[in-house]
């Protein structure tokens, strides 16, 4: 799935840039030149992140838009200025301001923070599908065979033929395309008759949850 992102500017030189980093980054870019219009694309469309060149006469309305949370899904804010312009942003809330003109190497370091934010926020809620194999050990060392149904930074709901332990339980599986196995401490928190469940992640390596993070945002980014 495409992020998105509305580039509310006429400056050229500083949306080219802008435009080259974004697409690298997977982020499809829309580049909109009149504020009156964009505020009507924020009002009536979901853009990941805004830039906003706070420079354009008429962007104060949709910095007073986002203020007042008005643009309620569309995050994180990026503010581009000049010089003089930035005095008078110390009272706005933006997400991340950077000043023109443009340097790659900041456009680079900013946006690719912006996309960590979009991304966390995505992830947050989403559950990838997945069919897979799953070793479920229990409190008691028993040992359950099942099949995961989807996986989500926070946990997996699986199925299998007996029936779920309950409480503390250890998740052990492989993901696909990945040559290491997943092992993280969690919690049954529902089961019912049919054999589903579903486990909520408690407690895993700092480098397990990195790699489950980073296959999520592998699979959201290309379905």
């Amino acid at each position: 799935m495409t992020l998105s992102s509305l580039v509310v500017s006429r400056d050229w030189a500083e949306i080219s840039v802008l435009q080259c980093i974004l697409g690298g980054l997977h982020i499809a870019v829309d580049v909109e030149t009149e504020p009156e219009r964009a505020l009507q694309t924020l009002a009536r469309s979901k853009v990941d992140a805004l830039i906003v060149d706070s420079d354009l006469a008429g962007t104060a309305d949709i910095l007073r838009g986002l203020q007042a949370s008005f643009f309620q899904n569309t995050v994180p804010l990026v503010i581009l200025s000049s010089p003089d312009g930035r005095r008078n942003l110390r009272d706005k809330e933006a997400t991340f301001i950077f000043q023109k003109p443009i340097s790659v190497e900041q456009a680079v370091r900013t946006l690719s923070a912006a996309r960590n934010m979009i991304l966390d926020g995505r992830l947050r809620y989403h559950r990838q599908p997945l069919e897979s194999p799953v070793s479920i050990t229990s409190s008691r060392k028993d040992h359950l065979q099942a099949n995961l149904l989807n996986v989500s930074q926070g946990g997996v709901r699986l199925h299998a033929e007996k029936t779920f332990p309950t409480g503390s339980v250890r998740v052990n599986f492989a993901l696909p395309g990945t040559k290491r196995s997943l092992k993280l401490d969690g919690e049954v928190v529902w089961r019912d008759r049919q054999g589903n469940a579903g486990i909520r992640f408690l407690a895993g390596s700092v480098e397990t949850k990195r790699n489950l993070q980073l296959w999520l945002e592998r699979q959201y980014l290309t379905t």
